[in-house]
Order: C-alpha cells, then sequence, then structure tokens
C-alpha cells in the first residue's frame, strides 16, 4: 500500500548497476517530480532500504551481487508494503514468471520508452504520481541517429548528449568484457555484459550495436555475430 504524502514529491529507489541506464531513469524519474536515490549493488540497496523508507522501488532484476527478487524479499522484510517495478533487458516467459512470483508489480524491459516508465512508475504510486499527464513519445526509428534516443528522453538534448558521452566513455571497457568472455567460454560473464549493454543502446539509440548485440547473445560462437558486433563498436568509437 502506498502511503506516500499528497503535495510532496515521492522518494523512489532505483537499484540499478549500469550508468548509462541509471542516467535515463534518473532524468526521466526526477522530471515527475520526484527524488531519486539510487544504489548500484543489492548491499547499496539495503542499506539504503535501511535508513529510508521509500514510495517506490525499481530493481534491475540482474545485479553485480545478487538479484532483484533476492532483493525484493529483504527490503520487505524492512518495509512491508512498498510497491515495487523490476527492470530487465531479459524479456522471457521464465523471466517473467519469477518476477512476478517474487511480488513484482510489473516488468519494464530495457529500452523502454520515458512514457511507459513513467505510466509504470504513476499506477504504482497511485494519485500521489498523477499530477502530470505522460508526454506523447515520438515514433522510434532502427537507425543509428538522434531520433531513437531524443525519443525516448522525450526530446531532451541535453540529456541525450550527456548519456552518449557516458555511454561512449565505458563502450571500450564493456568490449574488451565481452572479448575476455568470449576467450575464455566465460557464458554468465558474457550474458551479464551484453545484458547491460543491450538496454544502454536503447537509451541512446545506439540500433545498430543493439542489434549486433542480440545477435551475439543468440549466436555467440558465429564469427559472423562478433565481426558484426566489433564492426558496430568501431564504428562508434571512430
Amino acid at each position: 500500500m502506498n502511503t506516500h504524502a499528497q503535495g510532496t514529491p515521492p522518494r523512489l529507489l532505483l537499484v540499478e548497476d549500469d550508468a548509462t541506464s541509471q542516467g535515463f531513469f534518473r532524468a526521466a524519474l526526477e522530471a515527475l517530480p520526484a527524488t531519486v536515490d539510487i544504489a548500484g549493488s543489492v548491499a547499496q540497496a539495503l542499506q539504503m532500504g535501511a535508513a529510508t523508507r521509500h514510495d517506490l522501488w525499481l530493481i534491475d532484476a540482474n545485479l553485480p551481487d545478487g538479484s532483484g527478487q533476492e532483493l525484493l524479499q529483504r527490503l520487505r522484510a524492512l518495509h512491508p508494503g512498498v510497491p515495487a517495478l523490476a527492470h530487465t533487458a531479459d524479456n522471457g516467459a521464465g523471466m517473467q514468471q519469477s518476477l512476478h512470483e517474487a511480488g513484482f508489480e510489473r516488468l519494464l524491459v530495457k529500452p523502454m520508452r520515458r512514457a511507459e516508465l513513467l505510466d509504470a512508475v504513476r499506477a504504482s504510486l497511485g494519485p500521489a504520481g498523477a499530477s502530470e499527464p505522460p508526454p506523447a513519445e515520438e515514433p522510434a526509428t532502427p537507425d543509428w541517429d538522434e531520433n531513437a534516443a531524443l525519443s525516448a528522453l522525450n526530446g531532451q538534448q541535453a540529456h541525450v548528449v550527456a548519456l552518449r558521452e557516458l555511454f561512449l566513455s565505458e563502450l571500450p571497457v564493456a568490449r574488451d568484457a565481452v572479448s575476455v568472455a568470449l576467450r575464455q567460454h566465460d557464458d554468465g560473464a558474457l550474458r551479464r555484459q551484453l545484458h547491460r549493454l543491450q538496454a544502454s543502446c536503447g537509451f541512446v539509440g545506439a540500433s545498430r550495436l543493439g542489434r549486433a548485440v542480440r545477435q551475439l547473445h543468440q549466436a555467440p560462437e558465429s564469427d559472423m555475430a562478433r565481426r558484426q558486433f566489433d564492426a558496430a563498436v568501431s564504428a562508434l568509437l571512430h
């Protein structure tokens, strides 16, 4: 049950370990308006949850030190009744069922539109989150250009520029981590890296790389998929 007081901005806990995704969520949620606390791990989220009762939790299903399902149960032990939304780039039926059974009200698949995120948050907050109608969204485009990122961020050019700069600064590290996972045949590490990249690509409009990430996830042993991934990364970095 939501107990947020009318007339004051809700306080939200965002649990997300990817910096680009954090930037998207923060920019969208603070426009509600809302106060957004950000944790990058289960441990940080529990520390923040113990210190503050939030009006809504937004939890990544896959975190460096545990799962979103596990975190939700531990947070609920501290504060029963707080609504929770899950977000993930994995839209498989098994993941959806697991998250719903864990107690999440709704699953948001990354990358999502700003309007979709705000609609879900407002619905979970109830009347306290319904002060502003959801903004109109431009149609998504399949190309690497400004339109996809502007659509995701409701036309906020400054946010697009900032998120793209952050994304590009972290892309070499992500590329190297994918390469190491492929060489070592570490399927778990590869899935984690590609999961994070897929969400980030959507938020900044890196559609070509996003497609390459999906293809590599489906066929990690394919030389063609690896070459397409490398080419897509190189195109963005050069």
